[in-house]
């Protein structure tokens, strides 16, 4: 694409960032929408955020998305949150108004229930493990006691980030959470889905997986944030155990899809935008 004076910038931020499809998969997409927009990577955790969030407001942003690991900590520098995503307590998305207020939404939420309730996940039907009570957790766990799951059992390896997840889930959405100590997969077998919103399983701990394979149950559902690698450990012994899964290739688009469209008021082309998507996974 051709970049000018009137380039609307996007970038990422967090970190790693070295497994993300986004910036291919945002760039088709503006190039389909023709759109003078460009979508970057910036590798960054919580200890200069909020000097590159104030810098961002007086550039030619459009606005900005969030990863691992500032879903949580970004919310400090913005001006405005969306009611749901306030809720939430975690934010991937942030938009620039005309005059330079930065208002923050969540559309992991809303990707990855689309996501699943595509696989014939119906949430009010369903009980819930959670591995990760971080910013995509928050957005996993949140959205599906907004739809009314049955309930939600949540752990992390940073329990003060499970039981904080479970004390706003149960205060802003319903009472359906429940933290689960750290190691204890106890509760497990009495899930029909498990997901991994932790990151293990990517990047340096590629190969790994946060649930020994003893526990999982053929009838059960996994779900995998994570789509690069396309199957982790988790999805794989999952599979091999006869369950079905899913990786997090779909709530990607998807929340893409919302992220394009809060950014230029515009429908995002999400044809293109999957395509994309595939080309990479194909290696092309």
């Amino acid at each position: 694409m051709k970049v000018d004076i009137n380039t609307k910038m996007i970038t990422l931020i967090g970190t790693p960032l070295g497994q993300s499809f986004a910036a291919r998969m945002q760039n088709k997409g503006y190039e389909a929408a023709g759109l003078n927009m460009l979508y970057f990577y910036t590798e960054a955790d919580n200890e200069h955020l909020q000097e590159i969030v104030n810098g961002i407001r007086y550039m030619n942003f459009a606005g900005f998305a969030v990863t691992k690991p500032n879903k949580v900590k970004v919310m400090e520098y913005l001006d405005e949150l969306d009611p749901l995503c306030e809720k939430m307590g975690s934010s991937n998305t942030v938009v620039i108004t005309p005059d330079k207020k930065l208002v923050g939404y969540n559309t992991d939420g809303s990707g990855f229930y689309i996501s699943i309730t595509e696989q014939g996940i119906q949430p009010d039907q369903c009980v819930f493990f959670c591995f990760g009570g971080g910013g995509v957790g928050r957005a996993m766990c949140s959205i599906l006691a907004y739809h009314g799951a049955r309930k939600i059992y949540i752990t992390d390896l940073f329990e003060d980030s499970a039981k904080a997840l479970v004390a706003d889930i149960n205060k802003n959405f319903a009472p359906v959470a429940e933290f689960v100590k750290f190691g204890d997969f106890s509760k497990v077998a009495a899930c029909d889905v498990v997901m991994n919103a932790s990151g293990v399983g990517m990047g340096k701990s590629q190969g790994q997986t946060p649930l020994p394979v003893e526990y999982i149950k053929p009838t059960q559902f996994y779900f995998d944030a994570c789509y690069n690698p396309a199957k982790t450990q988790f999805l794989i012994n999952a599979e091999a155990k006869g369950c079905k899964i899913l990786n997090g290739l779909d709530m990607s688009l998807y929340q893409g899809v919302a992220q394009i469209e809060l950014w230029t008021g515009k429908k995002a082309p999400s044809d293109a935008m999957k395509q994309e998507l595939l080309d990479i996974l194909e290696g092309k």
